[in-house]
Order: structure tokens, then C-alpha cells, then sequence
């Protein structure tokens, strides 16, 4: 059984589970029963928080969660999100009116098949609605009691200040990894001053830092990463010759390179939840056994010398979709 940590008020397993991968993102080809079984065996892990989107499918992997966490309601810390709309161009875009927000978290509790949910993100702010019209809205679900909490996706540090004017933010979700560590400027400061918790996803840099991919050849056809410019031609040796220097420093730990990176990130604070993403129970386990280990001063030395958060090549997102991130 992993520890608990809190974000703000909110107590969790010290790793949470990412759903995302099990109905959409990284191939579509996913086992319905594998994924359920995965969740099952999280939750007697000690792995309390899962995190999914009524973007992730779309929809499906709400509905996924909901039939997982059947008659173990109490057992879990349920988070999910709303605000993401595909434009015609395959483009992330942002939707945070209040007619809206309300009516994502009605679908989603029916999805879910919950009477509340206990950690509700703006996945990504809407640049054309002030934050306050979005953030009132949430305010009214949280006092209605279908929500519990609040958090924030992927937001800069100015509007996570003026989100948590009007409705205390209990967490920031962003991604964070040895190879995206942008948060760290601005958004982390804030977050730390104003007592919110952080939850990186992609803590294993969409598997990269695992070690295990090392073509975009290899990955399925519909695997959004294709799409990603860290895994293009040009970004993606330099990129691998990262991992094989992280690789050997886990292997003198007895560790895998996952572990050592999700690691890494646990070790950046208390106040600090990735939800590694998996649809198998074998990586399930090696996830969470990350959690007990015990990073030297050394080894972080070491870690950052291997790979300093300059080092990687390409940018996190194509345009099309990076116009949405860190509004």
C-alpha cells in the first residue's frame, strides 16, 4: 500500500492513475476487461485518485471509470474534467461559459454514474470568458454539492491566481517530467504560496522515459504521438540518447527507467500526485512500487546531470495544439 499526500485539503494516494490511455491517445485497440481490472487492483494498491476527462474517448472512458468503480464508490477520489472542444483542424481549443460548465458536469456525473464528483478541473482556459464567469460557475456546483473540490489544467500563473480569488484551487494539473519541467518558473511558485496542490501528468514523458519506445515506426497508426515533435525524426536520437544515460543510472539501483523518473517526480515535494497512465496490471505494479523509493542527494545530482531540463529536443505539442496550453 503506497502513502497518502495532500493536495490542499484534499487527501490521495501519493500516485494517482491516469485513464486517459485506456480509451484514447496512444492506439485504440484498448481491453475493456484489462482496463477495469487495472483500476480494481489500483484502488487495493492504495492508489486512490483516478483521473479521466469527458474529452478522453470522448466519453468512453468516463462511462470505463464509472463501471470500475462500482460498489467502490467510497474507496476512490474520483477526478475528471470539461473544457476542451477539437476545431475543425484537429486543434485544441477552450470552452468555460457557464451554461457550459454546467452542463459538462451533469453529463459527466451520468457518465460517471456518481452523485458527485470530488476533484473537478477546467482542463484548459477559455481565452474569450473571464476566468471569473468560468470560476463562478464551478463555485455554484461546488455549493450545489455535485462537486467537491476544484482544480486547474495547464493554467499560467496569473489566472491560477484569479481562479483561486473566486474559488479556492485545490490543485494544478500540468505536465511535469524530467523532460517538461516549464511549470517550475511561474505556475509552481504560485501553487506553493497559495497552498495548492501539484498533479503532473505524463510524469514518464508518454512512456519515452521508460525506455521502451524507440521508433514512432513502432507505435499504432491512430497513436497521437505520431504527432508529437519529440518523437519526430531529427528530436528523437538525441532524445533517446537522455534515456540510455538515465537507463544506466537505474540500473546500478536495481530499478527500471521508469521508476527512476517517477521517482524523480515524487521527489519533488509533498504537495506533489502524478497519475501515471496505464492500461495493465503489470505496469501498474512497477508503477507504484516507484513510490518507495528513496532518492540520495547524489542521485538527483546525477539525474540532472544525465538530463538537465534543457536537453531534450522538440517542442512539447504541435502548434495546433500548444495555442491551448498555459493560458
Amino acid at each position: 500500500m503506497i502513502t497518502t499526500r495532500n493536495l490542499g485539503e484534499l487527501t490521495v494516494g501519493a500516485e494517482g492513475l491516469g485513464c486517459m490511455g485506456m480509451s484514447s491517445a496512444y492506439g485504440v485497440r484498448g481491453d475493456d476487461d484489462e482496463s477495469i481490472a487495472t483500476i480494481r487492483r489500483a484502488i487495493d494498491l492504495g492508489v486512490t485518485m483516478l483521473d479521466t476527462s469527458n474529452i478522453y474517448g470522448p466519453e468512453t472512458n468516463e462511462r470505463l471509470v464509472g463501471r470500475a468503480i462500482a460498489g467502490r464508490r467510497d474507496d476512490v477520489v474520483v477526478a475528471t474534467k470539461f473544457g476542451i472542444v477539437w476545431s475543425e483542424d484537429g486543434g485544441m481549443e477552450a470552452r468555460g461559459d457557464a451554461a457550459y460548465v454546467k452542463q459538462c458536469c451533469d453529463a459527466s456525473l451520468a457518465r460517471l454514474g456518481v452523485d458527485h464528483i470530488d476533484l473537478y478541473y477546467q482542463h484548459r482556459v477559455d481565452p474569450n470568458v473571464p476566468i471569473e464567469e468560468t470560476w463562478g460557475a464551478l463555485s455554484e456546483l461546488v455549493a450545489a454539492g455535485k462537486v467537491r473540490y476544484l482544480g486547474i489544467s495547464e493554467a499560467s500563473a496569473a489566472t491560477i491566481r484569479n481562479a483561486h480569488a473566486v474559488h479556492p484551487v485545490t490543485a494544478l494539473q500540468s505536465e511535469w517530467s524530467l523532460w517538461t519541467r516549464e511549470i517550475e518558473a511561474e505556475a509552481l511558485p504560485v501553487c506553493r504560496e497559495l497552498g495548492i496542490g501539484i498533479v503532473p501528468f505524463s510524469p514518464l514523458g508518454r512512456g519515452f522515459l521508460t525506455g521502451a519506445i524507440t521508433s514512432a515506426a513502432e507505435l499504432p497508426e491512430d497513436d497521437f504521438r505520431r504527432r508529437l515533435p519529440r518523437f519526430a525524426d531529427g528530436n528523437l536520437d538525441r532524445n533517446l540518447a537522455i534515456v540510455a544515460a538515465l537507463r544506466e543510472l537505474a540500473a546500478e539501483k536495481g530499478i527500471t527507467a521508469g521508476q527512476l523518473a517517477l521517482a524523480w517526480v515524487l521527489s519533488r515535494g509533498d504537495d506533489v500526485v502524478p497519475i501515471p497512465g496505464t492500461k495493465r496490471r503489470t505496469y501498474l505494479e512497477e508503477n507504484v512500487a516507484a513510490a518507495d523509493i528513496v532518492l540520495t542527494a547524489e542521485d538527483l545530482a546525477r539525474i540532472d546531470a544525465a538530463a538537465p531540463a534543457t536537453a531534450f529536443a522538440g517542442a512539447r505539442y504541435p502548434e495546433t495544439i500548444a495555442r491551448a496550453a498555459g493560458r
